[in-house]
């Protein structure tokens, strides 16, 4: 059990005489305790600071409002303290407390280490993938956090044991990043870690600032779905029948199959010739769309059907009562490669049709900047690979999905059809994630000895990033890891025996550092933009892996563009050096683009 001594500290006197105390230390142990996990819905109850020596000031902010009428002056002391970046405040998940410190206190909080982030960071995308305090505590110090005390009610007079709680949470953290600096020094890990570290803010920030959703539109949208999932049913049902039907004297006596069962699908399927693959599952299906207008219905209806379970009335049941918007919890690093997740709502999978983006307003006065950057892998790609086909087509501007369809098929460039792009743009995208022949077939229609051929010229032509690609899918199995340009670490655990395992670590090893990048890129970008946007009413609303939305007003939304365009090509021009960086950005009253 760790053990701490604290003092709880209720008076602007106690106040200023531990921050002064604490101000001597190059870090302290910063941890918050709040009657809710909405900084909308509760407060700030307790602050607590821990100090090197295993001393713990417990700052109950109940007492300043209730006893001090200078509350704001009174606790400046400890706004300046948690602004300043030194000392470094060490928490863990220090998005929440980022959150309560902006929206309760006022300030923003510098210098942070975050143990949460750190944690993830070091563990590399390994399988056990548990970060809590107790659990991160148990791993780096093989000490018992007893977490017990957690969902007490902090609203009222507190016990020994919750204050006992409060102090233990602070006084480990210290200790606990001495570990993990430990570690990421040893991994190399610590450029990842700042960048990590520095995106904490603008996370917080994103997630206070809610994204608003227009109910009415919703509804509307809702109403339409419903409407079109019916017709689909009905349109389907009959088309499934026919089969069936055979042999029957009255087409009236169909049974309607569930279309949500494998099962009966499966065999109405079967009944109507269609040569099912070895699973039903969209993408398997999608190459007999063409020429199965059964399969093409059942996909559109599936589409239609994700989007009502995933997207229906209970998003709005997400809307704050106070604020009235959507505030989405955001996971800083919700894959291996680095990207970021969304949960409650997940804001970053809202369907791409126009009918469900336009619900996705600015209020009145405002607009939303949408910027995303332009081909942001495939420059990724270029820099890395240093092919010169790739370098030369975006440094002159050139479509590059065109350039490559000429040299593919061997045709003048302009006189590079539709069709011909189209399959280049797949492939050029497709490599990325290691698509091969079958998959490419697959998603273009093509024989797979088309498929092979155009891909075996599509290499031939940029032989640089064949060499790269099929360098980075041995090295990802040799040495069980790939880094990204921050030097992000992903560990791959397999059995060297098993051909599919061996495969998926090879495909890995050439997306992750791409991806990954692309990652980095973002996270720097909305830390360079989080700084330029302090001094405006403008704020980051949404990001999608390669898009930023900033909320701005109206009369300023083209200036607001500019910065936003200038901080994003800043960021990826600190990584991407052998190809520009392009931002498109565009002004709206909606999120569509």
């Amino acid at each position: 059990m760790i053990a701490s001594t604290y003092q709880l500290i209720n008076t602007a006197d106690e106040l200023r005489t531990a921050i002064a105390e604490l101000n001597q230390h190059p870090a302290v142990g910063f941890d918050t305790e709040t009657t809710s996990l909405d900084p909308y819905a509760g407060r700030l109850r307790l602050v607590q600071l821990a100090a090197p020596d295993g001393r713990v000031f417990v700052i109950d902010l109940d007492r300043f409002a209730a006893g001090d009428a200078h509350k704001a002056e009174s606790l400046a002391p400890l706004r300046a303290l948690l602004a300043a970046p030194r000392p470094v405040k060490v928490a863990h998940n220090a998005k929440f407390d980022a959150k309560w410190t902006k929206h309760q206190l006022g300030g923003e909080l510098g210098g942070l280490f975050d143990t949460l982030l750190a944690s993830q960071i070091v563990s590399a995308g390994e399988t056990d993938d548990r970060h809590g305090l107790d659990v991160v505590v148990a791993r780096y110090l093989d000490e018992t956090l007893d977490k017990a005390e957690r969902l007490s009610d902090w609203s009222g007079e507190l016990s020994a044991a919750q204050l006992e709680y409060a102090a233990r949470d602070a006084v480990v953290l210290l200790p606990l990043r001495e570990k993990l600096i430990e570690r990421l020094k040893r991994d190399a890990l610590l450029k990842c870690a700042a960048l990590e570290f520095d995106c904490v803010l603008p996370v917080a920030a994103l997630e206070l600032a809610g994204i608003f959703l227009d109910e009415h539109r919703w509804r509307e949208q809702l109403v339409r779905v419903e409407k079109r999932r019916a017709e689909l049913a009905r349109e389907l049902q009959a088309m499934l029948a026919e089969g069936a039907q055979q042999g029957m004297l009255f087409a009236e006596a169909r049974t309607d199959i569930n279309l949500d069962s494998h099962t009966q699908l499966t065999a109405a399927l079967k009944r109507l010739g269609v040569p099912l693959p070895d699973s039903t599952r969209n993408w398997k299906l999608q190459p007999l769309a063409k020429d199965y207008p059964v399969i093409a219905k059942l996909l559109e209806y599936r589409t239609v059907q994700k989007s009502l379970t995933s997207y229906g009335e209970n998003i709005l049941e997400e809307i704050n009562p106070v604020t009235k918007r959507i505030h989405a919890n955001f996971h800083q690093i919700g894959a291996p490669t680095g990207r970021m997740a969304c949960t409650s709502p997940n804001v970053q999978q809202i369907p791409h049709e126009y009918e469900y983006r336009r619900c996705f307003t600015a209020p009145p006065g405002r607009k939303l900047v949408i910027a995303d950057y332009s081909q942001i892998e495939l420059r990724i790609l270029a820099h890395v690979t240093e092919d010169q086909g790739f370098i030369e087509a975006f440094n002159s501007g050139a479509d590059l999905h065109r350039v490559t369809a000429a040299q593919v098929f061997n045709v003048p460039l302009e006189q590079v059809t539709k069709e011909q792009r189209d399959f280049a743009k797949r492939l050029n995208f497709g490599v990325v994630y290691g698509i091969g022949a079958q998959r490419f077939s697959m998603l273009t229609g093509l024989s797979l000895t088309e498929a092979e051929t155009i891909m075996a010229r599509y290499f031939q032509t940029y032989r640089a990033l064949d060499a790269w690609l099929r360098a980075a899918a041995q090295r990802a199995v040799r040495e069980r890891s790939a880094r990204t340009l921050s030097g992000r670490l992903a560990r791959f655990n397999f059995d060297p025996e098993d051909r599919q395992a061996v495969s998926l670590v090879q495909r890995n090893g050439k997306n992750m550092p791409i991806q990954g990048a692309s990652a980095d890129i973002l996270k720097r970008a909305l830390r360079l933009l989080h700084d330029k946007l302090r001094a405006t009413t403008a704020c980051v609303v949404n990001v999608i892996h390669d898009e930023i939305v900033v909320e701005a007003d109206a009369s300023v939304a083209a200036e607001i563009a500019k910065l936003v365009e200038d901080a994003m090509c800043a960021a990826g021009a600190e990584y991407v050096k052998k190809v520009p960086v392009k931002v498109e950005t565009q002004v709206a009253d909606e999120w569509v683009k």
